[in-house]
């Protein structure tokens, strides 16, 4: 496994060369271009201008009508309507991209989906590449990715793996990785994190007990099989959240899944009304915080 790469180092903030990141998966290469700030992918314009016609504006749609919870007809145009997260997070991105100069960000937390999601997110508006940490070590070690067998064979082998996944990655910047939870359970892993942001997305244990019993999906802990009760499940999540949890209260901020809902008016049983967008939303607010934090101690004269 080797990954080639110039970075030049200031505090956590790392500028990146165009250069290659190298995972041996089965008998082949895999070559990821890394973007430098220079050179990033061509972003497409949010609106498509004529030079004939002038800029297109769909016209604002009028009519729908829903039924309240009486059952009594609402006009859709008296209801508040919320600002599309998806925009709001383009204007952050904007604000805070010069300070944050490439570096990379760590979501921690419990392994669920919705944390995968807000990563893919978040890489796609800052045009960062997305990694998911222990989907490289499967693959590097087996070929493919599957969640049971190394980690399940070898569990030592696997993080000790996973720390050297963490050691080039940290490396390199303009990226988002979703960590394993082995990505806090040592302090040379909790070290190599430093090298980069790191969130900690929190997500209630019910709801990734719930998703396990009703998905099939054992990648969030492999020694959590489906066939269990929900009970079973929740109780090994809990033992697991007690485990990490100091690991993920050294992150640089937190997003709770629960108080973005909060935020949005939604109550404990609406959680799953709370999408990606939205978490993600929170994330780059808190980016901003950092940012800001940073040059105020940098004009201080202290050090990040």
């Amino acid at each position: 496994m080797e990954i080639s790469n110039q970075v030049f180092r200031f505090r956590h903030f790392h500028f990146l060369q165009p250069s290659l990141l190298v995972f041996p998966l089965s008998s082949s290469l895999v070559h990821l271009p890394i973007f430098s700030k220079t050179s990033c992918p061509p972003h497409r314009p949010l609106i498509s201008v004529s030079s004939e016609r002038g800029p297109f504006f769909p016209k604002p749609l009028t009519g729908p009508r829903l039924l309240s919870k009486n059952n009594v007809p609402v006009d859709l145009a008296t209801e508040p309507v919320r600002a599309d997260p998806s925009v709001e997070m383009k204007k952050k991105a904007v604000e805070i991209s010069n300070d944050l100069k490439g570096t990379s960000i760590f979501l921690v937390g419990m392994d669920n989906a919705k944390k995968a999601s807000v990563g893919k997110v978040i890489a796609d508006v800052l045009r960062y590449y997305y990694f998911d940490s222990d989907s490289l070590v499967e693959e590097a070690a087996s070929g493919e990715s599957s969640d049971k067998s190394f980690r399940v064979r070898d569990e030592d082998g696997f993080r000790e793996a996973e720390t050297e996944v963490l050691k080039q990655l940290s490396s390199m910047g303009r990226l988002v990785v979703s960590a394993g939870n082995g990505a806090v359970q040592s302090a040379t892993n909790l070290a190599l994190l430093r090298h980069g942001v790191s969130i900690w997305i929190d997500v209630p244990l019910d709801m990734i007990a719930k998703s396990i019993i009703e998905e099939g999906n054992q990648s969030t802990v492999s020694k959590i099989s489906t066939p269990e009760s929900f009970s079973e499940v929740l109780t090994r999540l809990a033992m697991l959240y007690e485990e990490n949890r100091d690991g993920y209260a050294t992150a640089d901020a937190m997003v709770s899944l629960q108080k973005v809902a909060s935020n949005l008016g939604h109550n404990y049983d609406e959680l799953d009304r709370v999408t990606p967008e939205d978490m993600a939303l929170e994330v780059f607010n808190e980016l901003g915080k950092l940012t800001r934090v940073k040059k105020m101690m940098e004009a201080a004269g202290r050090p990040f």
